[in-house]
């Protein structure tokens, strides 16, 4: 257990680096502007540097902008969720600072996309992991728990509200390359994990009454057992059959393959549910 919880933290901070590798070497120096928290504090170091005269970096800002969001990660989300997300934001301040702000090309094209595919992958390979990059992500589940609404609509509002920002101030382009990062940063995002807020695990395993005890012991979800049959081997087994968050996927992974390796697990899109999800885990 311990090995996976340092694997865990090296990845997250991979993921940091990635992060700032995209801010500081593409994305900034282009004026063009990544999604979330991260884009609310570029812009924000833009106009506070452009327009005020103040010397402000993008990692310390987002650190700052992070301050509430962890408190309230950790009161409704989750500790140790919080706790990974935190330790991103941390490092991703620290890689900012560490890293030189530099221009790599001046085509603003190659920024925008570059910028976005490696900043989609520190983001993906981060929720692959069982943490997040902070700020949206944990309002917007915040949010959606208390809303049941999907995840993407707070994510929707937020960068709409970067990239319309962004066209006022700067170039009206600027605001269309911004469009273009957040479409590349998304599509790297569900090609390396998912952007669906839920998710149905349906699970193939011999050793159900296990599996079903180790999942209530970490998760509070329901679950519903069927009866299956190998069709090659005509083995006798069970379905285990629930709806988790995409938060959830990597306690889920690692419960399974803990207590039953040889297990076959199907993780599909959940559009929409009726009847009782629990929205609080407290």
């Amino acid at each position: 257990m311990f090995t996976v919880e340092i694997k865990r933290i090296l990845i997250v901070l991979f993921g940091a680096v990635l992060n700032a590798v995209s801010l500081n070497l593409f994305l900034i120096e282009a004026n063009v502007y990544a999604s979330g928290f991260t884009g609310v504090a570029q812009l924000l170091t833009s106009i506070l540097n452009d327009f005020a005269g103040i010397p402000v970096s993008t990692g310390i800002l987002l650190f700052l902008l992070n301050i509430p969001v962890a408190i309230l990660g950790w009161l409704k989300v989750g500790k140790g969720f919080t706790v990974y997300s935190a330790i991103s934001v941390a490092f991703t301040t620290l890689f900012l600072e560490l890293i030189p702000v530099q221009q790599l090309s001046e085509d603003i094209i190659l920024n925008a996309v570059f910028g976005g595919v490696i900043g989609g992958m520190g983001v993906g390979i981060t929720l692959k992991w069982g943490a997040s990059t902070g700020g949206l992500d944990i309002v917007a589940m915040v949010l959606s728990r208390m809303k049941d609404r999907p995840i993407g609509i707070y994510f929707l509002i937020l960068n709409s509200a970067i990239i319309a920002i962004a066209g006022l101030l700067y170039e009206p382009e600027n605001a269309l390359y911004t469009l273009l990062t957040l479409y590349v940063t998304t599509r790297v995002i569900d090609a390396i994990h998912t952007r669906h807020e839920k998710l149905t695990a349906m699970i193939i395993t011999s050793k159900a009454a296990d599996l079903e005890k180790a999942i209530h012991g970490h998760m509070v979800r329901g679950i519903t057992t069927l009866p299956a049959r190998g069709a090659f081997t005509q083995q006798d087994k069970n379905m285990l059959v629930m709806v988790i968050t995409r938060y959830e996927l990597y306690d889920l992974q690692h419960i399974i393959q803990e207590v039953d390796p040889q297990a076959f697990t199907n993780i599909v899109q959940t559009t929409g549910i009726f009847g009782f999800f629990r929205k609080d885990d407290q």
